[in-house]
Order: structure tokens, then C-alpha cells, then sequence
């Protein structure tokens, strides 16, 4: 009889602890989740600023047609990664990155252009977003951390295996340079 009580005691608290490291794990899974959306709206907002961006400059770099049609390429291939995984979400994002720094470089060549007020609201809209961003991408690789440490230690790499959790992709940079936000100029 003491022998069956110690035995069904054992199989409760196997069973509690199953319920625990489940129950963690989807949490976790809800938390990243959460934290992916996060990134989605402000990803939304940086397209949305794009073709703002690109009309004030237009206006005064006129023979930059390259430039300007190499960030809405950029854009339109972030447009098309959106609700992709985060690796391609990320490639499509350095990709726009890289073309946003061109264009601001070139606004260095015009005068009139960096003391347009319109482009200097622009640009400090896209700095307040890049941070934003950058912001929700800290909680996003924080919460993919804790779930993926849920689901590769033991006795949790277990559960995630029977019940078919994975290991979640970080959402990253691959370069300082990518990393950095896009140099905004002085007002004034």
C-alpha cells in the first residue's frame, strides 16, 4: 500500500511538472510571438515613411534616379518579405538598410535638401523609428533566448520534443553597419 501511494505520488508530480514545462513553453511561444508583431509594426512604419522620403529628395536630386529606385526596390522586397520567417524578413530589412543609407548620403551633395524642413521631419521621423525598432527587436531576440532555453535544456528538450516545439530563429544583423541608425543632420 505504501509502495502504490509513493508510486501514484511520483506520477503526479511527473505529470505537474509536464503541465509546467508546457504551459511555459507555449507562454514563451505567445511571448516571441507578441514580440514579432512588435517588430511588424514598426518595420510598417519604416515602409510607410519610404516614399515620403523619396519624394522630397526627388525633388531636389534630380539626377540620383538610381539611388532613389534602388530604396524602392528595397522597400517593395521588405513589402513582399513581411510574415516571412525572420531570417528573410532580416536579409529583405538589410537590404533597405543599405539603400536608405545611400539616399541619406546623397542628401550630403544638397544643400537645399538638408535644410528642406519636410526632409528634416522625414529624418527624424526614420531615426525615431529606427530606435523604435531597434527597441522591439531587443525584446523579440529576449523572449526567442528564454523559449529556446526552455526548449533545449533538459527535461524541457523532452517535452518540446513530443509535443513539437522549436527552436526560434533570432531576428539579427549581420554587421555593425547594418546595426548602426541612418545619420540624421542638424537642424539649423
Amino acid at each position: 500500500m505504501v509502495i502504490a501511494g509513493i508510486l501514484v505520488a511520483v506520477a503526479v508530480v511527473l505529470i505537474l511538472a509536464l503541465v509546467y514545462l508546457y504551459n511555459a513553453m507555449v507562454r514563451g511561444r505567445n511571448l516571441a510571438e507578441e514580440a514579432w508583431s512588435g517588430i511588424s509594426v514598426q518595420l510598417r512604419r519604416r515602409h510607410d515613411l519610404v516614399p515620403s522620403l523619396i519624394s522630397a529628395v526627388q525633388g531636389y536630386a534630380v539626377h540620383e534616379k538610381d539611388v532613389l529606385s534602388a530604396v524602392a526596390r528595397a522597400r517593395e522586397e521588405g513589402l513582399k518579405a513581411a510574415g516571412g520567417s525572420a531570417r528573410t524578413v532580416g536579409e529583405a530589412e538589410k537590404g533597405l538598410s543599405a539603400a536608405l543609407g545611400r539616399l541619406l548620403a546623397v542628401a550630403e551633395a544638397y544643400p537645399d535638401l538638408k535644410a528642406n524642413e519636410n526632409f528634416l521631419q522625414l529624418q527624424h521621423s526614420l531615426t525615431t523609428v529606427e530606435d523604435d525598432l531597434q527597441m522591439a527587436r531587443r525584446y523579440y531576440n529576449g523572449t526567442v533566448r528564454e523559449q529556446n532555453n526552455r526548449i533545449m535544456q533538459f527535461p524541457g528538450n523532452i517535452v518540446a520534443g513530443w509535443f513539437g516545439f522549436q527552436k526560434m530563429e533570432y531576428f539579427e544583423l549581420t554587421g555593425e553597419d547594418e546595426a548602426a541608425v541612418p545619420q540624421t543632420y542638424p537642424v539649423g
